[in-house]
């Protein structure tokens, strides 16, 4: 239990060839599509703490060849709001991890100018809304994790 909550990845042969058709299958997701996993709405591929975990590194990755991030300061200011929107969907999916958690502050102190920066330009409030997010998702990790204790207690 607690290694899903802390986002452990399985070693055995079977799964890391599911973690590789997971990464294959999300490095080809635009934000749309990446969305729609995170809801559950993909058919024949539920979501799980590693497919969070792989959408947030393509979140954060830089392209070789441009040194661009997955979503830039430039980028036009529909697709800032659908990445935006797609990190508070990991932040409130039932699967979070404190890797997810981890990963996701990461994205934000890397991102802080271009929140700041849209923000400003359309009147948001996405700043409060990564905070707020990020407190109900440590918040729902703690319980979590006291359900967890209790349950430990009463079976042993």
């Amino acid at each position: 239990m607690f290694s899903k909550m802390l986002g452990k990845m399985k070693s055995s042969s079977s799964d890391n060839q599911e973690n590789r058709e997971l990464v294959d299958r999300i490095s080809k997701m635009n934000l749309t599509d990446m969305r729609a996993y995170i809801n559950n709405r993909v058919p024949n591929f539920p979501v799980n703490e590693e497919g969070l975990i792989e959408v947030l590194h393509k979140l954060l990755e830089v392209d070789e060849k441009t040194s661009k991030r997955y979503i830039d300061i430039d980028d036009n200011d529909s697709k800032i709001k659908k990445g935006f929107d797609l990190i508070i969907s990991v932040l409130t999916n039932k699967k979070v991890t404190v890797t997810s958690i981890e990963l996701v502050t990461e994205f934000l102190d890397k991102s802080r100018d271009i929140i700041q920066k849209y923000d400003k330009e359309n009147k948001q409030i996405y700043c409060t809304k990564f905070k707020d997010s990020i407190t109900l998702a440590i918040d729902n990790m703690n319980a979590k994790s006291e359900l967890q204790r209790k349950m430990d207690f009463i079976g042993g």
